[in-house]
């Protein structure tokens, strides 16, 4: 049912974000993302106790092209 909307402000949409006003039958955000990171990086907690003598994070990527998001319905 069709509606009638009054001003809006949009600030900011993130990169992966969707604004809708007014009806819409399928919204489908879609993003990828590549992350490195090093030996204890994502700990989380109230006591972490972390030991990396030598740690290395290998960042090279030798495929060159990894699988994209288009076709993804």
């Amino acid at each position: 049912m069709p509606g009638f909307v009054g001003a809006i402000q949009v600030v900011n949409i993130s990169s992966s974000g969707v604004l809708n006003v007014g009806d819409v039958f399928l919204i489908q955000p879609i993003s990828s993302s590549k992350t490195f990171a090093g030996a204890g990086s994502f700990n989380t907690g109230e006591t972490v106790s972390i030991t990396n003598h030598q740690s290395n994070t290998n960042t090279f990527d030798f495929d060159t092209i990894d699988q994209g998001n288009y076709l993804n319905l």
